[in-house]
């Protein structure tokens, strides 16, 4: 184990090395690496370490073409994740490895090409002396010229070109948050069109299970969805009719009823509401029956489900959007009409 000198004034601490039997810097020979003496293998090094540096490069670029090429609806199969978007798996393949080959090329460069000899510092008063800044100066100077930074031309450049390529990925992936390709419906038009529609059934979610008023005790909750969600989800492939679509349905005292989104929206005292918080978009399903509101679990906006949703606590900046439900000839509770106002996180097109 290596000693770091404490120098003068540090009191019984200073014998500690002794004790323990610690052995001075100086007595530990240096063993040089095989770069260090083999010129061959130092260059072999730097090959490697600039070839990492390039295929960054390379995965940058892959990266631009996977982003404008592969059509967003396009799905592939994985054995563990199963059914998962084509661009999102290689977007992520691409910059993940992008951003691996840099710091693995700088670790094979500190490992193989830096100089690996111990330094000691003595320990000194916090206050810089006069002349601390020449000796860091100095010392900046020689760690520059250690480091190998202006003698590996390679490493350098193609370093510099990595690092140059590399915050391109984050422009591009920017873009979506402002610009929507021609003829795509804009992030308020996705977000307000959901599957619920008039007559739509209001089924148990998972189970999908139809569900009678009688079903709901006062003060219950039922997590629900629509009736069609898993013929959709499964011609499309993936979630995002889900992620739209989830409500809750909340059954209390109809004279607890203050307010609500539309006239005569709920039947018998249960309500119909978003699941989906309005701040960052989490599932919600935490319900007091004593003062009707709804928390969520990330971030702690409060709505109350008795008063229009609105937001009673938190940083969700507008209500919970409710969903207007009555029954079929059947019995069953279906919806009366879509959303009224869009579903999920705020966001700047909205209406």
């Amino acid at each position: 184990m290596t000693e770091i000198s404490t120098g003068p004034g540090t009191g019984a601490g200073e014998h500690a090395p002794a004790k323990l039997g610690y052995s001075p810097v100086a007595d530990i020979p240096h063993r040089p690496r095989v770069a260090d003496t083999d010129p061959k293998a130092a260059r072999r090094a730097e090959r490697q370490v600039s070839s990492m540096f390039m295929l960054s490069m390379l995965f940058v670029v892959l990266f631009i073409i996977a982003f404008v090429a592969i059509d967003k609806s396009a799905n592939v199969y994985l054995p563990v994740f199963g059914v998962v978007g084509a661009m999102n798996i290689t977007l992520g393949f691409t910059m993940g490895a992008a951003i691996f080959l840099i710091g693995a090329g700088a670790i094979q460069w500190a490992k193989k090409l830096m100089p690996d000899v111990e330094v000691v510092q003595e320990r000194h008063d916090l206050s810089s002396p006069a002349e601390a800044t020449g000796e860091a100066a100095a010392n900046y100077e020689r760690g520059k010229e250690e480091s190998g930074f202006a003698r590996f031309k390679i490493i350098r450049r193609t370093l510099i070109g990595a690092m140059v390529l590399f915050p391109i990925p984050l422009i591009v992936m920017l873009r979506d948050l402002w610009i929507s390709p021609p003829g795509s419906p804009s992030p308020s038009e996705l977000l307000t069109t959901t599957l619920w529609k008039d007559g739509t059934r209001v089924v148990t979610d998972p189970t999908y299970l139809p569900i009678r008023p009688e079903d709901i005790p006062v003060g219950g909750l039922v997590s629900a969805a629509p009736a069609d969600l898993e013929e959709v989800q499964i011609a499309e492939g993936n979630l995002n009719a889900r992620a739209k679509a989830a409500i809750i349905l909340v059954r209390m005292d109809p004279a607890d009823i203050v307010s609500q989104q539309g006239d005569g929206w709920d039947y018998q005292g249960i309500v119909a509401y978003s699941k989906i918080c309005t701040h960052v978009g989490c599932p919600i399903a935490l319900y007091e029956q004593r003062t009707h509101h709804l928390l969520c679990p990330c971030h702690q906006s409060t709505f109350d489900l008795a008063d229009s949703g609105n937001v009673v606590f938190g940083p969700a900046a507008r209500r919970m959007p409710q969903l207007p439900i009555g029954v079929d000839v059947e019995g069953f509770i279906v919806a009366k009409a879509p959303f009224a106002e869009p579903v999920g996180p705020s966001f700047w097109e909205r209406g």
